[in-house]
């Protein structure tokens, strides 16, 4: 399995936004994306900004593939997402899941 890891950083007053934004849009998209496993966004709260972080779960290189297109180690961030970031990552960081529990 392959973890896919970005963060983005929003107005501590936008923060809701975005969390919807991502239970909304990114999670349809991920379901229809054969590979994938799950996702799960972690939120922090830094001052009067919030850092999310997604990590994507996905069975193998070509459901990563699947999602983020050509350029896997590029960031897949939507319009919708861009108008309440302040900034995010341009590029994920991808790793093997060495173990899972659960």
């Amino acid at each position: 399995m392959i973890a896919r890891i970005w963060r983005g950083w929003t107005a501590a007053g936008s923060a809701d936004d975005y969390q919807r934004h991502y239970e909304s849009a990114v999670t349809e998209h991920l379901r229809t994306i054969p590979g994938f496993v799950e996702a799960r966004l972690l939120r922090h709260l830094d001052g009067e900004e919030v850092m999310f972080t997604s990590v994507v779960t996905f069975h193998d290189v070509a459901a990563v593939n699947d999602f983020a297109g050509e350029r896997p180690d590029l960031a897949v961030v939507e319009d919708d997402a861009r108008t309440v970031l302040l900034r995010w990552d341009e590029y994920v960081v991808h790793h093997d899941v060495a173990v899972r529990l659960g």
